[in-house]
Formats: structure tokens, sequence, C-alpha cells
């Protein structure tokens, strides 16, 4: 998560809230009242709504009236969903993706502490996969039983090949995974060599 959350006041109005998120690169605020205590968020695209159109045919003075007359509790989401501190991220990331909103307020009890984004998500996808890494990816297709992995990594390790990563995914036949592997110390040729008889098939194999 992003800690020392930069939340804002229902009362602040929509230009106001919208020329901070411009200056603190964010796309959205948790919203809360004058005890601390959460009371809603709004998003870059709430404020950008309430805002008038450019086809309007108000002049900027009447604009920047109307901007300074609506607040932001007027276009934020009342009912908030929250994660606590000690939430596994996948719950997290399943619950953005249920939901289709893009951060989630994290709290310790009723206290926010911080907030998780899809940005914050991404980060952690790019670490689970070791890109910063220098090596070789491989994707394939294994056989599921318990140990296929181990087999896998054990045959690469006798190569001499340094494994950064190895992670798992779903495919349509239940009698298989997908597996993404990246190593380093290895020549691709040696690499899929020491797969070969361990794997149903090679689907990618790149230096990254």
């Amino acid at each position: 998560m992003t800690p020392d959350v930069i939340a804002i006041s229902p009362d602040l109005p929509i230009a106001e809230a919208l020329e901070q998120m411009r200056h603190d690169k964010v796309h959205r605020y948790p919203v809360v009242g004058k005890k601390g205590k959460l009371i809603g968020i709004v998003t870059h695209k709430d404020l950008l709504y309430a805002s008038p159109s450019s086809a309007t045919s108000l002049n900027v003075w009447e604009v920047t009236y109307l901007l300074n007359q609506i607040k932001v509790k007027e276009v934020m989401t009342r009912e908030v969903i929250t994660v606590q501190e000690d939430c596994p991220i996948e719950d997290a990331a399943r619950l953005m993706r249920d939901n289709e909103i893009g951060g989630l307020p994290v709290m310790k009890d009723d206290v926010i502490t911080g907030i998780i984004t899809e940005s914050d998500l991404f980060d952690i996808f790019l670490e689970l996969l070791m890109a910063q890494e220098e090596g070789l990816r491989l994707t394939m297709l294994a056989p599921y039983f318990k140990g296929s992995m181990a087999q896998i990594s054990s045959a690469v390790t006798e190569k001499g090949g340094l494994i950064h990563s190895f992670n798992a995914f779903v495919v349509d036949d239940p009698a298989q995974w997908g597996c993404v592997l990246k190593v380093a110390d290895i020549a691709e040729d040696d690499l899929l060599e020491a797969v070969k008889s361990h794997v149903v098939e090679v689907l990618d194999v790149r230096r990254m």
C-alpha cells in the first residue's frame, strides 16, 4: 500500500480538489471528516463528471464560480469499500476487480493508514515476475501433479540455472497448469533441454 495517504475535506471545492490531484499526481482521495473518520472517496472521474462541459456557454468567471460552489461531499462515493492492514494482497486485488474500482483505503480498525491502488498491484506483479532482473523467461504447460514444479526447478538448477521466479497460472485442461519461469546463468538451449522431459509444451521463451 501507499502509506501517509493524502486525504481531503468534504467541504473542499471540486476545483481545488482537481488542482490538488494534478499537483499530487493521484487519481483518488479518501475523504475524511473533522475527527479524521473516513466518510467517502472521490476519484478524478467523479470530479470531471461534476465539472461543466467544454461546450458550455458559461464564461471562465462563471465556470470558476460554479466549480467553487460544488463541494467534494456532493460528488464523492459515501459507501466506501475498504480493507484492513492484514488483508492478503490477492483478496484486495479480487475486491478491486469484482467491484470495478481502482483503489482501496487501507484501515487499522477505524483509522485510515494508507491506500492500495492498481499501480501498487502492477508493482507487485513486476516483483513476482522479477522483471528487474535480466534472464530468460520460459512459459510452458506442465503436468498437474504434486512435485511437478519441484522436478522442473531441480532440473534447471542441475543445469546451472539461477531461478529468480517461478509462477503458475490456470489453463483450460485440469490435467495441466501453466508455468512462468524466470532464470539466469543458463543458455537457452540448456534451459530447454533441462525442462523438456518435465513439461507438456513450451509456449514461449525469450530473454528479458
